[in-house]
């Protein structure tokens, strides 16, 4: 094994020479140097193919605890100083509870649609029990509304609308669109010109501010919607509400 990256060593190093100061050695000679030194190493690799598998396993090995650790800091700032993980996130529900429920969402996510509905029931029966915490993970590659409906929702929460349009948002999901946008922010007498320039215009904040939510999912490794946390649990996909107060009965 000491051989192995002991070659790998001098390959890496003989290539970064060469790189350095080519320009003083012929460059068929560099060449043929750089050449020999792979056929050995891929000769290696070919002899012991578990060197590669062992170094795999410990990346991610070493990916998986790094992750648990962003995830236990997070849970931990979530118990002890919630106003940090909501920062300026819409929250509705109660105003002072403990028991906080982030969800990660996207507006063109079937399975997002269905959350809704059972989130409103929760807080309709549990008004003073639980703070909902929107962040936005819009799924751009799969869902061409995604962004956009989110950075409508961001404008509509400037006015403090932000649950109101998110309804709609859900609610008339198959017919997402600028248009549904517009109509929508007119039904809540939103001041339309503001409404477009903070979810449409050239400079919005929108975008930046959708982009610390999606940061934060990806440190968090979470990779689909809707993705739930609460407390020190944390649930995904499509959730009844019996599962939901059963989490919220432990979190008490």
């Amino acid at each position: 094994m000491r051989q192995f990256f002991r070659y790998i060593r001098i390959w890496a190093c003989i290539s970064l020479l060469c790189c350095l100061l080519g320009w003083s050695f012929p460059a068929q000679a560099a060449s043929s140097a750089n050449s020999r030194l792979e056929q050995q190493v891929l000769q290696i690799l070919r002899e012991h193919p578990e060197v590669i598998i062992e170094s795999v396993q410990t990346y991610q090995q070493q990916q998986q605890q790094q992750l648990q650790q962003v995830r236990q800091a997070f849970l931990q700032d979530l118990k002890l100083n919630p106003q940090l993980v909501i920062g300026e996130s819409p929250t509705t529900g109660s105003t002072t509870s403990k028991i906080v429920l982030v969800e990660f969402s996207d507006f063109q996510c079937p399975y997002c649609a269905e959350a809704h509905k059972t989130l409103k029931q929760l807080l309709a029966k549990h008004p003073n029990e639980v703070t909902l915490v929107y962040k936005h993970l819009p799924l751009a590659a799969i869902h061409a509304e995604a962004l956009p409906a989110a950075k409508a929702a961001w404008a509509a929460n400037q006015q403090g609308k932000f649950w109101e349009f998110q309804d709609a948002l859900f609610t008339h999901q198959k017919q997402l669109s600028e248009a549904l946008y517009l109509d929508t922010a007119k039904s809540l007498n939103l001041d339309l010109d503001k409404f477009k320039s903070d979810a449409f215009g050239a400079n919005s904040l929108a975008e930046k501010a959708i982009a610390q939510d999606v940061q934060l999912a990806e440190k968090l490794g979470i990779a689909g919607t809707p993705f739930f946390v609460m407390n020190s649990k944390n649930f995904s996909g499509v959730v009844q509400l019996s599962n939901i107060e059963s989490i919220l009965a432990d979190a008490k």
